[in-house]
């Protein structure tokens, strides 16, 4: 196990069950539109560096998210972008958390200037439901831009 500090967040990580695990697994897999526009972002590395550098240091794909969703559809997501809300699944376990609150199993939200990140342990499966144990996730709430080549659905053009 190998120890880390995230913020506040003081973690212990299992860095072969988490590599060997996204050695196997294949990219997040929703064909939407809103999650194919985030699967870009990550193929081309395009995430806040400091998620880039975390997941380089686990060797953790960032395409191998095992959670996206949009969270919020702002009427200005030409200019702003789309609020995500998107994890990954790493062996190992949460040993301090910051100050703060947030929902049961879960740290305080850290704001960054990128967005913000969270370190907790969602029950539900999601895209790793053989990962091994224990297990937290990592996740962040960023405003991504849209780069596809296509309109989100249903937004008015």
């Amino acid at each position: 196990m190998t120890r880390f500090s995230w913020h506040g967040y003081e973690v212990e990580v299992d860095k072969t069950a988490t590599s060997a695990w996204y050695a196997e697994a294949e990219d997040w897999g929703c064909a939407c539109g809103r999650c194919r526009n985030f699967l870009t972002l990550a193929r081309e590395r395009r995430l806040p560096g400091e998620i880039l550098e975390i997941l380089d240091r686990l060797s953790v794909p960032p395409a191998r998210a095992t959670y996206v969703c949009e969270l919020y559809h702002d009427k200005n997501w030409k200019e702003k972008g789309l609020l995500y809300q998107f994890s990954w699944r790493i062996g190992g376990a949460v040993l301090a958390v910051p100050p703060g609150e947030n929902g049961p199993g879960w740290g305080p939200l850290i704001e960054r200037p990128w967005g913000g990140l969270v370190l907790g342990h969602e029950d539900y499966p999601y895209g790793a439901p053989d990962f091994p144990k224990p297990n937290f996730d990592l996740e962040c709430q960023i405003w991504l831009p849209w780069v596809l080549d296509e309109p989100v659905a249903g937004a008015a053009e």
